[in-house]
């Protein structure tokens, strides 16, 4: 571990809360409820796997205690990268026996704790599962801001990309707009360039998360430099989940996207779950070729653009 990396300040914007349990954390929860979630593989190669696998640690969290220990189990991590600022996504539709203000006040509990014990600030974004289609994602966006706490910073929008674009999706964005809610979305991993496009040239996206067929459209690109679009990138996503497995190569989409001027921040996606936490990824980076200036450029903009 580099030094450096380790002391570098960084904000953790991309980030599961299900996805991020450690295994004893997801066996723990899952013998509360007498479920048998066994140790998930590291070696994801499509995303229908690796949901199907998101879905089986969902069914572990039951309580509001449960949700409580596994943030707390996320904070841990964060705090042993020296993460100051974490903004964690969670998949409430995802745990439909319990209610939705029962979950947030597990989780706030657990911020709770960061901030005495870490001096961490930390938010929350509920995210859609878009797989659940367009008039699901109404009735998600009319929960969240029935329960508007005020670190429940922003919306985004996961699951499966390939078969369900942004543009099913306006009219919950436009909603969150409205409200005042940040907006982010996850585009361009598993769809084409066009969905970064459409999410924030009519979302109204200042973040996208992973983004990385962005490198596609040239022009894109440009207008993403002009907006000041924010990608929270992963790197061990990357090598697991898309078509660039090779961080040292410069035609990685992550190392275009530093190339391209492109405003980038690290994150882990589903460190529990691919067996890694935020240093290991920016050391990924700097393994791969990326300078250790870059990296302080990508924690820094972590640091500025969040929602705090």
């Amino acid at each position: 571990m580099s030094n450096d990396v380790h002391a570098m300040p960084k904000a953790e914007l991309h980030v599961h809360l299900e996805g991020g349990l450690r295994s004893e954390t997801r066996d723990r929860l899952a013998a509360r409820h007498g479920l048998e979630v066994s140790d998930a593989p590291a070696d994801y190669s499509d995303l229908g796997q690796f949901l199907a696998d998101y879905d089986l640690i969902c069914q572990s969290m039951r309580t509001s205690e449960d949700f409580r220990d596994a943030t707390l189990d996320v904070v841990e991590q964060c705090a042993a990268s020296n993460v100051r600022h974490l903004e964690m996504f969670f998949s409430p539709q995802s745990h439909p026996s319990l209610p939705y203000a029962a979950m947030l006040d597990g989780i706030m509990d657990a911020f709770d704790f960061a901030a005495d014990r870490h001096g961490m600030t930390a938010l929350l974004i509920p995210a859609h599962n878009r797989e659940l289609g367009a008039e699901a994602g109404l009735a998600f966006i009319e929960m969240v801001l029935a329960d508007r706490r005020p670190r429940v910073a922003g919306i985004g929008m996961d699951y499966d990309e390939a078969d369900h674009p942004p543009g099913l999706f306006t009219a919950i964005y436009d909603r969150a707009k409205e409200a005042g809610l940040g907006l982010t979305i996850h585009a361009g991993e598993d769809g084409p360039a066009e969905n970064v496009r459409y999410a924030v040239e009519r979302l109204g996206c200042r973040r996208i998360d992973h983004g990385y067929r962005v490198i596609d459209d040239p022009t894109l690109i440009e207008r993403c430099r002009e907006l000041d679009v924010l990608f929270t990138v992963c790197p061990s996503t990357t090598l697991l989940m898309t078509p660039w497995n090779d961080l040292n190569d410069p035609k990685h989409a992550i190392r275009q996207m530093l190339d391209a001027g492109l405003k980038l921040t690290v994150g882990t996606d589903d460190p529990g779950m691919f067996g890694t936490d935020l240093n290991r990824e920016y050391m990924l980076l700097l393994e791969g070729g990326v300078s250790q200036e870059t990296l302080e450029i990508c924690a820094a903009n972590g640091l500025a653009y969040n929602w705090n």
